[in-house]
């Protein structure tokens, strides 16, 4: 499973460091006391740098606060990711899965925490899980304070309001992967991609907040009856961008996944379609190449009506926010129309997007959030 908009590709062969020696999926430790939240930080954003080629180029353009929360965010779902995806037994992934699970609602129990739910803006003071948090006991630092992901993910949801029960949705998404679960027809595939997928676009609205609304560039503020009611609009629409990012990973990884004995397409439409999706001895599908192109055709369209929702939350963010979410959204919406218009490219093996395309498309959303600015100002109801 990919996390959709971030995790596309592998460790480069090239890391090197702490990070490069451990093993799928966990940080590095900061030894028996807390870790300060700029080293956190720091360890979370270079886990950007070198893992998240896709979501970097939207993440760049973040004022300092927005990116490094946003990179705690994905941080964690690319630990979760990697959990999911690692080898070994089916029971003792899952296990380790349940582990994340039980570090994350930890989180909520720092000293500073305001207790059940979400952690909002003040319910951990800026910078509480650093060098002077004393943990549990005397001496003793608190579970999660060495965890440098944590860590700067418990001062990123204590300067926005992050919704932390939503990476407890990847969990279960990622567990459906270790079990080999398959879906029947499509609402069953979106009710997945909204787990995966859908959660980690309501996590990054939270850091986005909305334009002139809840949460500026530096994560203060206040909202407004109508703020709260665009709001929950507009995390419908985060929730529809997640799910059109993660269709577009499920047609790009298609044989990738396949090889691995995932299937995501619904049983529906390989019904409808005449396809098994079967593998011959060298890895090759054993469907008729129309068949196959028709049913690729068919969800990417399916997909291309997912943007088209997801992509209404754009004039709701502030001009920077909108940016990093049209230059990621661009770049999957550029992949989904390669996908579409060549099928046979993808079902040979993984497409991906030059690097000059994704600058440009970048460069695109830059100056398409300057001219909507003043627009992008206004909580109104989107075009």
């Amino acid at each position: 499973m990919t996390v959709p908009g971030a995790i596309p590709d592998p460790v480069p062969e090239s890391l090197t460091g702490a990070a490069a020696e451990l093993p799928a999926g966990r940080a590095p430790r900061a030894g028996p006391g807390p870790m300060p939240v700029s080293r956190a930080y720091g360890h979370c954003e270079r886990v950007v740098r070198t893992r998240a080629r896709n979501f970097a180029y939207g993440i760049r353009l973040l004022p300092p606060p927005k990116r490094r929360a946003l990179s705690a965010v994905y941080a964690l779902a690319r630990r979760i990711d990697d959990l999911g995806d690692e080898a070994g037994p089916v029971a003792g992934r899952l296990e380790r899965l349940e582990q994340e699970r039980e570090l994350l609602r930890a989180l909520k129990t720092v000293p500073g925490s305001s207790g059940p739910g979400s952690l909002g803006p003040g319910s951990l003071g800026p910078g509480s899980l650093g060098p002077d948090s004393s943990g549990p006991g005397p001496g003793a630092a608190h579970p999660v304070t060495a965890d440098p992901v944590l860590v700067a993910l418990g001062d990123a949801a204590a300067r926005f309001p992050l919704p932390l029960e939503a990476f407890e949705e990847l969990i279960d998404g990622c567990a459906a992967d270790v079990a080999g679960a398959r879906y029947r027809c499509h609402d069953d595939l979106v009710g997945y991609c909204r787990q995966v997928a859908g959660s980690i676009g309501r996590l990054s609205l939270g850091v986005f907040g909305l334009a002139g609304g809840a949460y500026g560039d530096d994560g203060t503020g206040g909202g407004t009856g109508d703020g709260e009611r665009v709001l929950r609009r507009a995390a419908g629409q985060a929730d529809a961008l997640g799910v059109a990012l993660q269709l577009t990973n499920i047609l790009r990884d298609l044989r990738e996944d396949r090889c691995a004995e995932r299937v995501y397409l619904p049983a529906d439409d390989l019904r409808r379609f005449g396809c098994t999706l079967g593998l011959d001895a060298r890895g090759e599908f054993t469907d008729p190449p129309e068949r196959l192109a028709g049913l690729i055709r068919f969800e990417a369209a399916r997909a291309l009506g997912w943007y088209a929702e997801g992509m209404r939350l754009i004039p709701l963010l502030d001009r920077r926010s909108a940016a990093c979410t049209a230059a990621m959204a661009g770049i999957y919406r550029r992949l989904l129309g390669r996908i579409a218009t060549d099928p046979a490219r993808v079902l040979a093996g993984r497409l991906s997007l030059a690097p000059w395309v994704k600058a440009m498309v970048a460069a695109r959303a830059i100056t398409g959030a300057a001219q909507a600015e003043p627009e992008a100002g206004s909580q109104g109801e989107s075009p």
